[in-house]
């Protein structure tokens, strides 16, 4: 039989396991010669350790299925999360087993687009119905709409993209998505999985058109196959996330009546920029970011006759031109060794040997300046560019500076004069407030006088009407009264021009 001493060391050992600590050594029995000490000892060790612990001591081990429900809570809500919309889960399921199935056919360069859509839809459809939730038809359309933007489109982004009142569309991380909508920024009920997600789309992007963006090339500027122009700007440049950068581009581009019904111009100044591009005017169009300088230019370009030879040089290309002879150049970056760039200028210079009637630069921004002055300088009357500038003055401005950008040691007289001799027209745009682009100034670049070159505006935006409650502009374009002096050059190229159309008072 133990002694009382055993016992208690049993005792305190079995509490020691059950908190989770060390046991504790056990108390060495007592001597016979020392029996007395053992009631005393046994008198006091109720007191000092008791056999169960207070409320106050650690906390004991959880059992099994406690364990189970505290240690994994952070699983268990996201599970009560996922559980809480189940079309998500189901989407997540059927979009892996639908990637396992036709994973090597989407990137077949072999396969027509129209036939990897019949595949996909089919086995979507097949997978769906195999699916042992049950699911309603509205479910059952938005899985099948969301997997099919997000395999054969851009994914949460394809809708916008489809929505012909969405005008540009901007990504500025995964979780924030704007859109441009009669020329207001509207944030989107949309948002990217995560960043792997929207870097998956941007280079399902830009690899279609033989270009790359990595953290060692991390802007690209591309397009999307009816031509709307995309940039694209990854970390480490992106702090926030990759930013995307979709301006659209109508599939039936906007015609000359189109922008007069939207106020661009008027049927006036419409008539007048027909001639100047049938009287071979070299004509340059400028504005800022956003202000419509490209749906100006193919408008500008559909006045051109169809018996000339039209070659169009772009950064990407996004002209949409209707003649029968266009040849269209777009400039290659650099791979990834840092070589084999063909920049404009490269192309602007080619351009001269394949024997153009009209030479069209999508944008004119570096030291190709100099290649096109001369190029309008050498014969190729009738050549158009565009380039970013606040108005005609600027756009000259800005000219004579891209020039120097060529690194040629040139006098800033000779540039100018270079200028006045080859541009005769300066089409300003401006994006107003309200949304709205108007053609702002049609500009007569003149000639020399001293170091300045002269400019007489033609047609001009007068802004005296205001805006109405809308906070929409309602001033129009309006001749000055001026003739033009280059109406000798046009007759050149037997084009007239109907003198009343510079009347003051004529709209």
């Amino acid at each position: 039989m133990s002694t009382l001493a055993d016992r208690l060391a049993a005792a305190r050992q079995a509490t020691d396991t059950s908190t989770g600590r060390a046991p504790a050594p056990a108390a060495p029995a007592a001597p016979a010669d020392r029996a007395d000490a053992a009631p005393r000892h046994a008198a006091e060790t109720p007191r000092s350790t008791p056999a169960v612990p207070p409320p106050s001591a650690a906390p004991t081990a959880p059992s099994a299925p406690a364990a189970a429900s505290t240690g994994g809570g952070l699983q268990q809500r996201r599970a009560q999360a996922g559980q809480g919309d189940p079309v998500e889960e189901l989407k997540a399921r059927v979009h892996a087993e639908l990637l396992q199935q036709l994973g090597p056919h989407l990137y077949d360069a072999d396969l027509e687009e129209a036939e990897l859509d019949r595949r996909v839809r089919s086995v979507l459809s097949d997978l769906l119905s195999t699916q042992d939730r049950p699911i309603s038809a509205s479910d059952r359309q938005r899985v099948t709409q969301d997997i099919t933007d997000d395999i054969l489109g851009y994914g949460p982004i394809e809708p916008y993209l489809r929505d012909p009142d969405v005008s540009e569309v901007m990504v500025n991380g995964p979780d924030s998505i704007w859109l441009e909508k009669s020329g207001r920024l509207v944030a989107a009920d949309a948002v990217f999985d995560d960043e792997d997600h929207l870097r998956r789309t941007i280079d399902k992007i830009v690899s279609r058109i033989g270009r790359r963006v990595d953290e060692s090339s991390p802007m690209v500027d591309a397009r999307l196959p009816d031509g709307s122009r995309v940039n694209a700007v990854v970390p480490p440049l992106a702090i926030d996330g990759s930013a995307l950068t979709i301006r659209k581009f109508a599939a039936d581009p906007l015609t000359v009546d189109d922008l007069i019904r939207f106020g661009s111009l008027t049927p006036q100044t419409a008539d007048f920029l027909d001639a100047c591009v049938r009287g071979r005017l070299n004509i340059i169009v400028s504005g800022s970011t956003g202000a419509g300088k490209t749906t100006t230019l193919n408008v500008l370009s559909t006045f051109i006759p169809h018996d000339e030879r039209i070659v169009t040089i772009e950064d990407a290309a996004e002209l949409q031109l209707k003649q029968d002879h266009v040849v269209r150049l777009e400039s290659r970056p650099s791979n990834i060794e840092g070589k084999g760039a063909v920049t404009i200028r490269d192309l602007v210079r080619n351009s001269l040997r394949m024997r153009p009637d009209r030479i069209i630069v999508g944008e004119v921004r570096d030291s190709s300046a100099l290649d096109m002055l001369q190029a309008m300088n050498t014969g190729h009357d009738g050549s158009i560019c565009s380039l970013h500038s606040n108005g005609p003055r600027d756009t000259l401005s800005r000219m004579e500076t891209m020039v120097l950008m060529a690194g040629m040691d040139l006098p800033i007289r000779a540039i100018r004069e270079q200028v006045a001799s080859a541009v005769d027209l300066v089409v300003h745009q401006t994006r107003f407030k309200d949304g709205t682009r108007r053609i702002t100034h049609l500009t007569e670049v003149e000639r020399m006088e001293g170091d300045v070159i002269t400019l007489q505006d033609i047609f001009l935006f007068d802004t005296s009407a205001g805006f109405d409650l809308g906070g929409r502009t309602l001033g129009t374009l309006r001749a000055t009264g001026l003739r033009p002096s280059f109406l000798e050059k046009m007759s050149h190229a037997n084009v007239t021009v109907d003198p009343m159309l510079f009347h003051s008072d004529r709209i």
